[in-house]
């Protein structure tokens, strides 16, 4: 999967209308995995993404805390995908890393930890 990280826009970006859908690069990392596996991610994953009440920055910032809940951080996982797409939003680190104090408290310190390491290999690609 494609992990790489967009540049910080000098002005925000229009964040797409949906995260799936309208990111051409998520969408050919996924196929690129496995065809048929992408092919499931992108149709079921862009459907739940088209709802319309949650925004799209708040989806995204779901999955981060998703992520550190289900301790999906390491390699082979989409964390890194997932702070992409936030960023592409409109979240900003600042966000990313109030949610991660945030899981502290719901999801463990331990688990938390872990996506704050993340979190600074990532920053420093920036």
């Amino acid at each position: 999967m494609n992990s790489e990280l967009p540049a910080m826009p000098d002005a925000p970006m229009k964040p797409a209308l949906n995260a799936v859908n309208d990111d051409a690069d998520l969408k050919n990392g996924l196929l690129s995995l496995d065809e048929n596996f992408g092919e499931l991610c992108i149709r079921v994953c862009g459907e739940v993404w088209g709802k319309p009440l949650i925004s799209q920055k708040t989806k995204c910032l779901l999955t981060i805390a998703l992520d550190v809940a289900n301790q999906s951080i390491g390699p082979g996982t989409p964390y890194e995908v997932h702070i992409s797409m936030a960023l592409k939003q409109g979240a900003t680190v600042e966000e990313i890393e109030e949610l991660l104090l945030f899981t502290c408290a719901y999801c463990g310190f331990n688990k938390a930890a872990g996506a704050f390491a993340k979190l600074n290999e990532i920053k420093a690609k920036l």
